[in-house]
């Protein structure tokens, strides 16, 4: 039996930062990743959100400096994005958030981002053990709080203090906090997986070089049905882009008119397949091209240059730190509607559970990464709650005024003017829904509510 003084389950961006910061001061950190294959790493490693790419300010959420991320992680610099609706679009150059990073963002690749953390973690003196899965975690409250973690070959780790970075999944934190929760409200009921999460699906296909855009990201919005459900195009190195889409999980063809979305056909007896869908993208994009124009760049992504995920898309949720235990990353539940991955998030919880454990202050845990992220979950939980019933037209609608309203990232009198009834209402709904999680109020489930602690 191995003991360690923090044991991680999970080896992505959250977890590696919190065993990378344990032991940079001073604790002995595991971090436990099942290990899967994907086509562009030689081993098997963490199976995480193969994001976007990362926006300007978020640098400064992870607390990088701009330099500090190696040359070879980032494939390119981005000028802006591109929201297309049915038929009216929003284009932006800059977040409108202070930031010390010089572009827009950019994009990055995903294996070698991974391993930098991990290499960052193994050299201040964490372990990174890959290929066995931990398939249970008991935790005795008797006298203050031991972990013990059973793994898949048999082996038993012990632990004072647990990290739960298990992702969007979910495989091991749900039932280790149901632990401390009361049958009628336990953590499956506000994190079950096959509810608030989002389904990812993306390829990576070469691009023509006359309508290759490589340094905006674009999202189609109000063409496939779904609670912010949206395609998109990301770019990457020469002519390479990810062409992929999120929707939610278990959507009803019989619940949409497929003369509404554009994506949709009246042929269709379920809800098309993500290759399906991104055919059909392409198809309407690019008429003058055929697929085969967009070939499949192989060597890319988890397997032949594609890939499917779970992505977080709900409201986060507090940690039973008097147990001994911080939940970081997408397994804390932190939306994504409106970006793509959380790598953000997930960097900034890992280095603030791993230091707070080192250095027995993890009951500061919930307060801490409230005070470094509640403005952005504040505004992804607002911004996902104003377009909840949104069809195509509401998006056509959103895009025209707001088009007409950002002026640099903010809003004034004469741009308000400009952009009209729809725009003056667009800002009283957003301050409206915004009242709603002021304070801290998009926590969805708190520390007081594990009522066996």
């Amino acid at each position: 039996m191995e003991r360690v003084d923090i044991a991680v389950v999970g080896g992505g961006p959250a977890g590696t930062c919190a065993g990378w910061k344990a032991a940079e001061h001073g604790a002995s950190a595991l971090v436990l990743e099942k290990g899967v294959p994907r086509a562009d790493r030689d081993e098997p490693g963490p199976d995480s959100t193969d994001a976007a790419g990362i926006l300007d300010y978020w640098v400064d959420l992870m607390e990088f400096e701009p330099d500090e991320i190696p040359e070879e992680i980032i494939l390119r610099n981005l000028d802006g994005a591109d929201f297309i609706g049915p038929s009216e679009t929003l284009s932006i150059d800059e977040t409108g958030i202070d930031a010390s990073y010089p572009h827009f963002g950019f994009a990055f690749d995903r294996a070698a981002f991974d391993d930098w953390l991990r290499e960052r973690a193994e050299a201040a003196g964490a372990t990174y053990r890959v290929g066995d899965t931990v398939v249970g975690v008991e935790t005795d409250r008797s006298d203050g709080h031991t972990h013990t973690l059973t793994l898949s070959n048999g082996e038993e780790i012990v632990s004072d203090y647990l990290v739960l970075a298990d992702g969007p999944q979910r495989t091991v934190t749900n039932e280790t906090l149901d632990q401390f929760t009361a049958p009628d409200r336990t953590i499956a009921d506000v994190l079950d997986p096959s509810r608030v999460n989002h389904i990812a699906y993306q390829e990576h296909r070469e691009i023509p070089a006359d309508i290759y855009e490589p340094h905006r990201l674009k999202f189609w919005w109000g063409i496939m049905p779904g609670h912010t459900a949206y395609p998109w195009v990301f770019p990457n190195d020469g002519r390479v882009a990810r062409v992929g889409l999120t929707m939610p999980i278990g959507l009803d063809i019989d619940d949409y008119d497929p003369k509404q979305w554009a994506l949709l056909s009246e042929d269709d007896e379920q809800i098309p397949r993500g290759t399906e869908y991104i055919e059909r993208l392409l198809k309407r994009e690019y008429p003058e091209y055929d697929l085969e124009d967009f070939p499949l760049v192989e060597d890319r992504g988890k397997r032949g240059g594609t890939e499917t995920y779970a992505i977080s898309s709900t409201r986060p949720i507090e940690s039973p730190t008097a147990a001994g235990i911080a939940v970081v990353g997408g397994a804390m539940g932190g939306t994504s509607a409106f970006h793509e991955g959380g790598d953000h998030v997930a960097v900034r919880t890992g280095k603030l559970a791993g230091k707070l454990a080192a250095t027995g202050e993890l009951d500061r845990y919930n307060e801490a990464w409230k005070d470094a992220l509640g403005t952005e979950f504040r505004r992804n939980v607002t911004m996902a709650k104003l377009v909840e019933d949104y069809g195509p037209s509401d998006w056509d609608r959103t895009f025209g005024a707001t088009e007409k309203l950002v002026n640099r990232g903010a809003y004034n009198v004469t741009s308000m003017l400009r952009s009209g009834l729809t725009g003056v209402r667009l800002v009283r709904q957003y301050k409206q829904t915004k009242r709603q999680f002021e304070g801290d109020n998009y926590v969805q489930f708190r520390e007081s509510d594990y009522q066996r602690l």
